[in-house]
């Protein structure tokens, strides 16, 4: 039974600083560079989300040792290649990330694995990474349709080679580069950009990769057991930023937040629509920026975003439908056929969502153009599943004319299980 949750408008102005939960991109890898890793590994400030729990119980179901320590989970693992052959098909949840990344990571295993995952995620595309961990010998099967169950069939050894992907998918990417540093010789891989380079950064700070050009190379090797400080999850803090966006006068200032340029397409594009934004970088984890946001809310104008920014801002794409309609002018978004394929149609599940709010919205084969009226009124939105469209459906009732009803707001959970009590919080403070 899914949750039906009501969002009446705040009353006048807030300023508010917080703190969010740990990256949920940065809390993958920590655990699964953790568990490929020979020995113990401490991570602090994992994320919360029901998709990192994916992760470890899958990695659990492969002999890896969690134990939590107050705030910290130490991480206990005799390497990847200690890992042992699961009772039966490992559960991804609704977690993409964890299908695709644990398919690099169990490309060079002896034994057979199957990955399965919820309704939502077994409609996903999983056929793309056939070809590029195909190059590096690995034997990956999906349903006739390119969806989960994802088969890892056992092979001998795995060996360098290149791949060109078409898209800047940064889980692509790292399927890849995990696989690869299992080789026997060098990889490369190049893609368009826009892409999330954390996977690359932590194996060059390794080590194991290194950066030529628009090129990334992977040498083969062990990974090392570390200990993980991971920031706040800025995809979290960006439905916060435009919370503050839409409300002229507002502010919201987040620490201690992952600044990587492929996580923060957003704050450009809440730049270019007028909003106040501030960012400052404090310091570096694994070679990734960390630092603090600003933003303040201002008069908003329409923007076109294509190309490497859509790719850059891709997973907050619905929340800019939300933030387009409090702005002034047409908001048109291309490039963005990768929408159709999250959890929900979100090209689809975007537009229906402003519709409901009384908003003018158009979808296109690769984005939307979302009309700026300057307000939406309450409304009734279904999420479909997608904890996204439950958030951004969360912040539109910042500035809607009247309450916004959310049915299935518990989606909300799969990234972030506080976000509704946050966000009220935020509304109220002064």
């Amino acid at each position: 039974m899914t949750e039906t949750r009501r969002l009446d408008p705040p009353q006048g102005r807030f300023a508010a600083t917080v703190g969010l939960p740990g990256d949920k991109s940065l809390s993958h890898r920590a655990l699964i560079f953790s568990a490929m890793a020979e020995g113990q590994s401490r991570i602090s400030g994992l994320g919360t989300g029901a998709d990192i729990v994916s992760s470890a119980k899958v990695l659990g179901g492969l002999g890896v040792e969690f134990a939590v320590d107050g705030d910290a989970v130490t991480v206990t693992s005799g390497g990847v290649t200690d890992w042992t052959e699961p009772a039966g098909p490992l559960d991804c949840g609704n977690s993409g990330t964890t299908m695709r990344l644990m398919t690099g990571a169990l490309a060079a295993q002896p034994f057979a694995v199957t990955l399965v995952g919820d309704e939502s995620l077994s409609k996903r595309p999983m056929r793309r990474l056939a070809a590029p961990l195909g190059a590096l010998g690995a034997e990956l099967e999906t349903t006739p349709d390119g969806t989960a169950p994802v088969t890892m069939r056992p092979v001998s050894g795995l060996r360098g080679a290149t791949a060109v992907l078409d898209t800047g998918s940064a889980q692509l990417r790292s399927a890849f580069e995990l696989a690869a540093i299992q080789a026997t010789g060098a990889s490369a891989i190049s893609s368009p950009p826009g892409y999330r380079d954390h996977t690359e950064r932590w194996l060059e700070t390794v080590g194991l990769g290194e950066r030529r050009d628009d090129t990334f190379v992977i040498h083969p090797g062990s990974v090392p057991s570390a200990s993980y400080d991971l920031p706040g999850d800025a995809s979290s803090a960006a439905f916060l930023w435009a919370a503050a966006a839409i409300s002229p006068g507002s502010e919201v200032t987040t620490p201690n937040i992952t600044l990587n340029a492929g996580r923060i397409g957003f704050l450009e594009v809440l730049d270019r629509m007028g909003a106040e934004v501030d960012a400052s970088v404090d310091r570096a984890i694994l070679g990734d920026p960390v630092g603090t946001v600003r933003v303040r809310g201002n008069s908003l104008r329409g923007v076109a975003i294509s190309g490497a920014l859509a790719v850059a801002s891709l997973d907050e794409l619905p929340l800019l439908a939300v933030v387009a309609s409090f702005a002034d002018g047409l908001t048109s978004v291309r490039d963005a056929a990768e929408l159709r394929a999250k959890e929900s149609d979100r090209i689809a599940s975007t537009c229906d969502m402003v519709r409901r709010l009384g908003g003018g919205a158009e979808a296109a084969d690769d984005g939307f153009e979302i009309v700026g009226l300057g307000w939406l009124d309450g409304g009734v939105v279904e999420s479909c599943g997608d904890h996204r469209i439950a958030m951004a459906a969360g912040v539109a009732a910042t500035g809607a004319r009247g309450a916004v009803t959310i049915d299935g707001a518990d989606a909300a959970a799969v990234s972030w299980p506080d976000f509704y009590e946050t966000l009220e919080a935020v509304w109220s403070s002064r």
